[in-house]
């Protein structure tokens, strides 16, 4: 495995600020500090919020047949290693992408990324995934395998970690694992700058963050709620989840310009027609919630009674749902047990690009 790397590039997915509906944009926020987040105050010089994600697993796909072979089953270009500094060793990369079935819906949403290649080494990636998804997943390279010189193996010594600044205005990450030289990778979240940090480590990952704290895993789901950022099979349903209307391409997390994958075909189509009536936006709830949640699947309705799309997933008061677009400008309810109504905004995260394509 690589020593500790660091992506230094520009920040991905930085769109404009505004879009061009006028709708509450989702706000840049502080990192809120849950109960579990030990030290949380900055003038105890904790800078940085790390989470260790047990909902996620690795997946070691190496072979000299890799590269062409992943290219035919995913979304996106494959993360090459970048170019190294003087002696250090080459940056790590990582891209976002999708695994689609042959009707062009999402199966897994995963981050790869890209290990460096040595002289003695066969070009190795590594697949981010849900955990749950981690035995299907691995099938489902092996049956698209063939003859490919490829092994697919699952990676427990890695542990998957997010690595948020406490404060969005010092994001940059310019001093992160400046002083660790283990076996750890650090690369910029894919999706969006406004997610921060990956870091795929076999200790302890808030040790190996200069001025890094453990935090509480609901402050990091409810603040990826907030920007808007679906991850595993409860916001993106296998065979259920379209990758536009999810805006994968918001994401980073498509190319339309690679070779021929698995499921290209409507996903091109419907980009290139310019046309996505839904999509899944970030929403905050008021009023009185059930004690069990608001369940996945339950319509969201207009003023009117209209039905506006679906709640999809979420936690406490934020969650995420697949609307229509020209229904969300107005108010807009979920009905529950009862004769209960719940209010529900959705809003435009700033980090959205300024067109809908």
């Amino acid at each position: 495995m690589a020593a500790a790397t660091l992506l230094r590039g520009a920040a991905p997915g930085r769109g404009g600020s505004a879009w061009r509906w006028q709708l509450r944009a989702a706000p840049r926020h502080r990192l809120a500090h849950g109960s579990g987040c030990q030290g949380g105050d900055r003038a105890g010089g904790a800078a940085w919020a790390c989470f260790p994600l047990r909902e996620r697993a690795l997946v070691r796909v190496r072979g000299p047949d890799s590269a062409p072979f992943l290219l035919g089953l995913l979304t996106n270009e494959l993360p090459l290693p970048g170019p190294a500094a003087d002696a250090a060793p080459p940056l790590v990369r990582a891209v976002y992408a999708h695994f689609l079935n042959v009707q062009g819906r999402t199966l897994y949403d995963v981050i790869f990324y890209g290990v460096p290649k040595h002289a003695d080494q066969e070009p190795t990636f590594l697949l981010e995934c849900d955990s749950s998804v981690l035995d299907a997943l691995q099938k489902h390279l092996v049956l698209h395998k063939i003859r490919r010189k490829v092994t697919v193996e699952p990676c427990p010594e890695l542990h998957v970690w997010a690595v948020l600044s406490r404060d969005p205005e010092e994001a940059s990450g310019a001093t992160l694992l400046q002083e660790h030289k283990g076996t750890a990778i650090l690369t910029c979240d894919p999706r969006t700058a406004r997610m921060g940090w990956r870091l795929l480590a076999q200790d302890k990952g808030s040790t190996l963050v200069p001025g890094g704290q453990l935090g509480d895993l609901r402050d990091y789901h409810r603040h990826r709620y907030l920007q808007g950022v679906p991850e595993g099979v409860h916001d993106l349903p296998p065979g259920v989840a379209l990758p536009l209307e999810s805006n994968l391409a918001f994401m980073n997390g498509v190319s339309f310009t690679k070779g021929c994958y698995i499921g290209q075909e409507l996903t091109a189509r419907t980009h290139h027609m310019g046309v996505i009536r839904k999509r899944l936006f970030p929403v905050q709830l008021s009023g009185p919630l059930p004690a069990s949640g608001i369940s996945p699947g339950t319509t969201v309705l207009t003023e009117s009674g209209q039905a506006a799309g679906k709640y999809r997933a979420g936690q406490g008061d934020v969650g995420l749902a697949l609307l229509h677009s020209e229904k969300i400008k107005g108010p807009l309810h979920i009905r529950t047990a009862g004769s209960g109504r719940v209010a529900l905004t959705a809003s435009v995260p700033d980090w959205w690009p300024t067109t809908t394509k």
